[in-house]
């Protein structure tokens, strides 16, 4: 019965290595094309616009015309998206190519919510859905190591290449195993269905994960660059070291998925475990105190293991407040809410670093988590009534 999840979860892995091969060749690609950091995070950010415009597009879509179609369809946008990488060299080369690659890849987290609910019972679809999004860990950890090497000898821009082929590879594999008895398809929803802004379950969803799971994304873009600029990593130890913090964003999912599969169940407010969380997501803001490199790198772990708290909470409560054939669209809302608030903080923080307010960027980040959590708490109130 883990069989298709285990699939997806290639599929996460494979849209982190393509989403994060900019972050981890970040200090060499700068260099390479003298773009600024206020220029990359805009690069980034367009990513997170396509993105968050894309997921409750995709989810709504795949619940419509199914796993098989809809995912072939994304993965063989994206994987063409993270090719063209190589060809670009500017900041509209760069936008325009992250731009499509978010669009492709806002099917992910849609997919896999909807995979685990296709082929799981619902006490193991939030350990199902860890499975499925783990492999975006494994993404983030394998990417350092697979392309940094590749990059030093041949190039950055061959590392799109690289992962270009690995994109051919999954949906190869996509196309054998979509189908019973690995994956047996629930009942499709008789038109695309869209989500409402004027339901509470939405915004519960919106700024659980959103706000709450910001952390995942600022530490993914940004720590590479602070590594480089502030403690003196080289690309070449980067690739070494980039691994560690991501254990916290695999180790949480896994966590996390168990706590609530055992705790939560069809809990529509659990207020002590989001309060939990909010606290749990303050020492980032210490990252600049302290000139050790295993120190900070607990930090960003720390942070990305929070943030994966809030997102697995928030997408297991959302589960159970919206009907069993919308849970593509489930997903699409909260990582488009998740790819909201990057796309709005990020441009922010590109401009920060470049001006080296290493200490605003790094303690203002908490303040994300704790608003999502009040906005939350304010929101969820009486959560039966939508």
């Amino acid at each position: 019965m883990w069989v298709a999840s285990g699939v997806i979860m290639l599929c996460s892995l494979l849209s982190y290595v393509d989403r994060q091969v900019l972050a981890v060749l970040s200090p060499m690609i700068l260099r390479d094309t003298h773009l600024s950091v206020a220029a990359y995070a805009d690069a980034v950010a367009a990513f997170s616009v396509a993105y968050t415009l894309a997921n409750p597009l995709w989810g709504s879509i795949l619940d419509r015309i199914g796993l098989r179609t809809g995912m072939l369809i994304a993965v063989g946008i994206w994987t063409v998206a993270s090719v063209s990488h190589a060809w670009v060299g500017g900041l509209l080369g760069f936008a325009a190519a992250r731009a499509v690659l978010g669009f492709g890849e806002g099917a992910t987290f849609p997919g896999g919510l909807r995979t685990a609910s296709d082929s799981l019972p619902p006490d193991r679809r939030s350990r199902g859905m860890a499975i499925a999004y783990s492999g975006s860990t494994l993404g983030a950890i394998v990417t350092p190591v697979l392309v940094t090497p590749f990059a030093l000898a041949f190039g950055w821009r061959f590392a799109f290449l690289l992962t270009g082929a690995l994109g051919a590879l999954w949906l190869l594999l996509w196309s054998l195993v979509a189908r019973p008895p690995w994956l047996i398809p629930s009942r499709r929803t008789v038109r695309i269905t869209w989500p409402s802004l004027r339901e509470k379950r939405f915004w519960m969803l919106f700024f659980g994960m959103g706000l709450g799971g910001a952390h995942l994304g600022t530490v993914l873009t940004l720590s590479p660059l602070y590594l480089n600029r502030v403690l003196g990593m080289s690309q070449a130890e980067l690739g070494r070291i980039l691994w560690a913090p991501t254990l916290g964003w695999g180790i949480g999912y896994y966590f996390w998925g168990w706590i609530a599969d055992r705790t939560v169940g069809a809990n529509q407010r659990p207020v002590g475990l989001y309060s939990l969380l909010a606290v749990l997501s303050l020492p980032l803001a210490l990252v600049t105190y302290t000139d050790s490199r295993f120190l900070v790198l607990a930090l960003f772990f720390w942070g990305m293991f929070v943030a994966v708290g809030f997102i697995t909470l928030s997408l297991h409560v959302a589960a159970h407040a919206y009907p069993q054939d919308q849970t593509g669209m489930v997903a699409g809302i909260g990582s488009g809410a998740w790819g909201a608030v990057l796309a709005a903080v990020l441009p922010v923080y590109g401009y920060w670093f470049d001006q080296k307010w290493y200490a605003q960027s790094w303690s203002s980040m908490v303040l994300l988590p704790l608003a999502g959590y009040g906005l939350w708490l304010l929101i969820s109130r009486n959560p039966s009534s939508r």
